[in-house]
C-alpha cells in the first residue's frame, strides 16, 4: 500500500478489499447522478489499511429531493438491494425523511452494506461541504476529514473506535492540520481522551 498526500488530496494505491470494491461499484452511480457524499467512520480507518471486519460502510449523503431520490433508487436498484425496504416511496418518506438510514446490499446478499443517510446535525452537515478526496487506485471517493474523523473516533469511545482513531492519527500525524484536529478534538469535549490514547 502507498499513500501519498498533497493539496488537500490523498493518493492512496492498494490491493482493493471486498469493501473497497463495495465502495467503488456504489459511489460511481451518485457520481454519475450529481449527488454529494462522504464516506465516514470505520471504513476510513480500513481504506487505509487498518486490518479488522465490519459489516457496514458509512456514507452521509446531501439531502435530495424524493424526485431525484427515486431516480437515484432506479439506478442503484440495478446491483442493489435496499435491505431495509422494498418500497422506495417509503423509503424516501419513512426513513431518510425521518432521519432514519437506509441500507443497501449488493444483489442477493445482507452483508456487508451501505447505510445512507440524510445529515442529522450540523456536523455532519460540515463533512459534506468538507469531504477530502482520495484517490483509490486513480478512482476518487469522498471521506471525512482525517481531522475530524480522529477525534470523533474518541467520541464513540469503543475499543474498536479509540484503535481506528489511534492508527489514524498514526499514520497521518505529521500530514495533519494540527489546528484543525485541535479545533474538533475542543468542540466534541475529547481533549483529555487525546492525550490518554494518543500522545
Amino acid at each position: 500500500m502507498k499513500i501519498g498526500m498533497s493539496g488537500g488530496k490523498i493518493k492512496l494505491n492498494k490491493e482493493l478489499n471486498d469493501l473497497d470494491k463495495l465502495v467503488l461499484d456504489f459511489v460511481k452511480i451518485l457520481d454519475r447522478n450529481k449527488v454529494n457524499y462522504v464516506l465516514v467512520s470505520g471504513y476510513v480507518s480500513i481504506l487505509f489499511g487498518r486490518s479488522r471486519s465490519s459489516e457496514d460502510i458509512d456514507l452521509i449523503v446531501e439531502k435530495i429531493s424524493k424526485k431525484k431520490f427515486l431516480a437515484l433508487w432506479k439506478e442503484i436498484s440495478k446491483g442493489f438491494d435496499c435491505i431495509t425496504t422494498d418500497d422506495p416511496e417509503n423509503a424516501y418518506r419513512k426513513y431518510l425523511a425521518a432521519r432514519a438510514a437506509l441500507r443497501f446490499s449488493r444483489t442477493g446478499e445482507v452483508i456487508p452494506n451501505m447505510e445512507f443517510k440524510f445529515p442529522k446535525v450540523r456536523l455532519e452537515s460540515w463533512v459534506l461541504g468538507n469531504g477530502m478526496e482520495v484517490l483509490l487506485n486513480r478512482r476518487a471517493i469522498r471521506i471525512s476529514p482525517v481531522e475530524l474523523q480522529i477525534p470523533y473516533k474518541l467520541f464513540l469511545a469503543s475499543e474498536k473506535d479509540i484503535e481506528d482513531a489511534r492508527y489514524l492519527y498514526r499514520l497521518f500525524k505529521e500530514k495533519l492540520d494540527q489546528e484543525l484536529l485541535k479545533y474538533f478534538l475542543k468542540k466534541l469535549d475529547k481533549e483529555g481522551a487525546f492525550n490518554k490514547y494518543l500522545q
